[in-house]
């Protein structure tokens, strides 16, 4: 089970790091044709800087699920470091629980929230307003994967030492 798990999270991180890299390069794109249209043109463009936004956003949201998946967060990796031994294993078993109920509870929220937005549109892109707004849930719902990952190589490593 721990391997079929580690491959799907592995496809999930792929997929991510590939959505990253295609809005990091259109928001570098974006970026350039505004600044071009406004000092060469004379005229911006009205819907970049909501573009941007929205993909800054979904950047940095997707970007948060792979630190996550890496166990990379720099602030709970110190926490735990500075406690004793004995305590950082309990701990850090812990932190895995409260991040999946933080996850699950903001992925049920964020759909939530998409329920009720889905009718509205942005002022500029005359998109619906969900698909901004999607990136909570898609990147809490990831997040939350990653620590049922997490669960299964605590499982398994107990086995391990038993």
């Amino acid at each position: 089970m721990v391997m079929l798990i580690d491959k799907l999270c592995d496809l999930l991180e792929k997929i991510t790091f590939i959505a990253i890299v295609i809005l990091l390069a259109a928001m570098l794109g974006v970026a350039w044709a505004h600044v071009f249209c406004r000092y060469v043109l004379g005229s911006s463009l009205f819907w970049s800087e909501e573009m941007l936004r929205f993909s800054l956003v979904w950047f940095a949201l997707l970007s948060a699920s792979l630190i996550f998946r890496r166990k990379k967060h720099l602030g709970i990796i110190l926490l735990v470091e500075k406690l004793p031994i004995n305590l950082q294993n309990v701990i850090s078993t812990a932190i895995i629980y409260i991040f999946l109920v933080i996850n699950i509870v903001v992925t049920i929220q964020g759909i939530d929230l998409l329920g009720r937005v889905h009718a509205q549109l942005t002022p500029a892109l005359r998109i619906p307003v969900s698909l901004p707004y999607a990136s909570v849930p898609v990147s809490f719902l990831l997040m939350a994967i990653y620590s049922i990952s997490d669960i299964f190589h605590q499982f398994a490593k107990k086995e391990k030492a038993s």
